[in-house]
């Protein structure tokens, strides 16, 4: 069955079609025999079920050779790889598909919502696998399949934040299961261990945050045999995790990150190559060897594996830009994708959809690994929620009808915001504002209407009709700085009462209930009961819709900063996060430039005031619709609004000692 497919283009968009975010009981599942003769497709299984005993299935370890030697001690790195598989289809001779999860997190940090870390037995034997996939596609005929990076628990060599050795570590277990690397039933032994016996070949990889990262990395490897991977809230390139067109994000160097996630044995030896990575990736945000070396985003046409993206669209971790690089990427090579975007931070969709994420990741992974004819490939690309608990599906992302639309500001009433619409400002208009590195987008929002020195605002007219965003947003601003250095930010905002989930509170958007759902088959040392969540809500007067940093000294090149030159005006593009947001009849879209915004993006060394030469300063939103839709919503009547009864629950965006590294310290749905 071939792994790539290349979407009509000429599809028909169906919007709109809401479903419900509860589902119906899981059905049951059947697996067939991997390795038997083919079926017509017309006669495959829809759905593989749990006929295999948990209980009993067998628990290993093997150590795969990486030929890296990362550490410099003279041998090739070996990586520990835990299996757990069920005995029946290797004793009747059938082989049977992996489902894996690559992580530096299995010892240091844990895994889901409860933290779960890797277990072994007296003997070393693996007991307990993080998370559900053990239990629940076990019994269904899969191998799960639990790789620890190199420098991380049992394994050699150094963790080197997203570089060849991080990729490596998981590109090889997929060469093992496939035949083509060595493993070895002991770390430092002789022995073979081969996988061929009993896998067909067949890997899905998947993964939050780093774990998702690593599936990106493995698939612009190209490599044979990885047919599908599931990458949720994860990076596509480093650079763009620690800094922002040349402006650095909280703590921009990323060596500390393997300092952290390696193993105390692997601390004491992995100096050298933290050096090289702090070396390498330094914090004026210029582009190196090294930011090219963690950038998958240019291998996008080495893929082969389909691509099931997840991501939450207040994600200020990983944020949506990772994501929108890649799909686009992706999209530009045929590749084969679906979606689904949350209203949360960065959470797993097993906390914030639970029963449907259960239901459509088994359905994706019977027809990508086991090649069931389920339909899940001709279902609609996206789903994305609207509301908390509220989802819509598209049948393609973004949207077919979005189209590049130019809103440029203007200047409004002297006591007021500015005018976003579509007519240009007249030659000579200008906006000023002074970085306050005090206050950020949530400050900017809360005082929009007013007068204030550290933002300019400029806002539409109350909507007659609902306006959809669909896609990525650019913000080309010309601005004139006091100082040598400035950073700017450009926020996107939907002004108007909403209840939304409270994606700045602990949780990011869910609530941990004391509840527990089961998801497969446990054994006394591995349940598959986890707790329930509920979505985490707060009633706001605006909502962020996307944002988008930059240091004003890339204008000329996005991949170097240069000095300013006080009193000079420079034009620079902004690249705005991408975003799936209706804003409703009566609200207003705000466009809003400042500078450091607050908790997300470190203040230059100096405090500029700069100038917007406003003629020459536009966004191009993608609006479904385009520009009759905008102009529809900007004429007539807008209904009445109720405004919230309290002012907006949300203090402020996740702060960085949080947010550091992709989600390492922190409790619940942080990692």
């Amino acid at each position: 069955m071939p792994m790539r497919k290349r979407r009509t283009r000429g599809a028909r968009l169906t919007y709109g079609t809401l479903v419900s975010a509860a589902t119906a009981a899981l059905f049951a599942t059947l697996v067939t025999p991997a390795g038997a003769r083919p079926e017509p497709v017309s006669s495959l299984p829809r759905e593989s079920r749990p006929v295999h005993s948990y209980a009993d299935a067998v628990r290993e370890s093997v150590w795969v050779d990486t030929g890296l030697d990362g550490d410099g001690d003279g041998r090739a790195d070996r990586v520990a790889v835990d299996i757990v598989r069920p005995r029946e289809p290797a004793a009747a001779g059938r082989k049977i598909p992996v489902i894996m999860d690559a992580s530096p997190y299995y010892s240091c940090c844990g895994r889901g919502n409860e933290g779960q870390k890797k277990t072994y037995d007296a003997d070393g034997d693996p007991v307990q696998f993080p998370l559900f996939y053990d239990n629940y596609f076990v019994p269904r005929g899969y191998a799960f399949v639990a790789v620890d990076l190199a420098g991380t628990n049992r394994s050699d060599g150094c963790d080197d934040v997203g570089g060849r050795s991080d990729v490596q570590s998981a590109k090889a277990v997929v060469d093992w299961l496939n035949g083509r690397a060595r493993g070895y039933t002991s770390r430092t032994g002789r022995a073979p261990a081969r996988a061929t016996g009993w896998s067909t070949g067949n890997v899905g990889m998947i993964g939050k945050s780093w774990d998702g990262t690593i599936a990106n990395g493995v698939a612009a490897t190209g490599v044979e045999g990885l047919k599908t991977i599931v990458p949720i809230a994860a990076i596509s390139s480093w650079y763009d995790y620690f800094h922002s067109q040349g402006a650095p994000l909280y703590n921009a160097n990323p060596s500390w990150l393997s300092e952290y996630v390696n193993s105390p044995e692997a601390q004491g030896r992995c100096g050298a190559v933290q050096d090289r990575v702090a070396e390498g990736t330094p914090y004026s945000g210029d582009w190196t060897r090294a930011w090219t070396e963690r950038d998958y985003v240019k291998d996008a046409g080495k893929v082969r594996a389909s691509v099931f993206v997840v991501h939450g669209q207040q994600d200020l971790n990983v944020r949506t830009g990772h994501f929108g690089r890649w799909w686009d990427a992706l999209a530009a090579h045929g590749v084969e994708r679906k979606i689904w975007l949350s209203q949360t931070g960065h959470v797993d969709p097993f906390d914030f959809r639970r029963a449907d994420w259960v239901r459509t990741l088994h359905r994706w992974f019977d027809h990508y690994l086991l090649g069931y004819d389920n339909g899940v490939d001709r279902e609609p690309v996206a789903d994305i929620e609207r509301a908390p608990d509220v989802w819509a599906t598209d049948r393609q992302w973004p949207a077919r009808a979005a189209t590049a639309t130019t809103l440029r500001p203007a200047p409004g009433a002297a006591s007021g915001p500015g005018v976003l619409g579509r007519a240009p400002a007249a030659p000579g208009s200008t906006a000023a504002f002074t970085d306050d590195p005090g206050l950020g987008e949530l400050d900017w929002a809360a005082r929009i209407d007013g007068t204030s020195p550290e933002k300019a605002g400029f806002v539409t007219r109350p909507l007659s009709r609902d306006l959809r965003i669909s896609g990525s947003s650019k913000v080309t601003v010309t601005a004139t700085p006091t100082t040598s250095t400035a950073h700017l930010s450009a926020v996107l905002v939907d002004l108007g009462p909403d209840t939304i989930r409270d994606y700045a509170a602990a949780g990011e958007g869910i609530t941990t209930l004391t509840d527990r759902t089961c998801w497969g088959a446990s054994t006394p040392g591995d349940s598959a009961c986890f707790k329930g969540t509920a979505a985490r809500t707060t009633d706001v007067a605006y909502t962020v819709v996307s944002r988008g940093w930059a240091d004003l000294g890339t204008w000329a090149d996005p991949r170097q900063e240069r000095p300013l030159t006080p009193g000079r005006a420079y034009a620079l593009t902004l690249d705005l996060a991408p975003a799936d947001h209706v804003v409703p009849a009566g609200h207003r879209l705000a466009l809003i430039v400042g500078g450091t915004d607050k908790d997300l993006l470190d203040p230059p060394s100096t405090t500029p005031t700069l100038t917007l030469d406003l003629a020459r300063t536009w966004a191009k939103l993608p609006l479904v619709g385009g520009a009759g839709a905008f102009d529809r919503a900007t004429t007539g009547a807008a209904p009445a609004v109720t405004p919230p009864t309290a002012g907006p629950s949300l203090s402020g965006p996740v702060p960085p000692a949080a947010v550091a590294g992709p989600r390492l310290p922190g409790p619940g749905a942080a990692r």
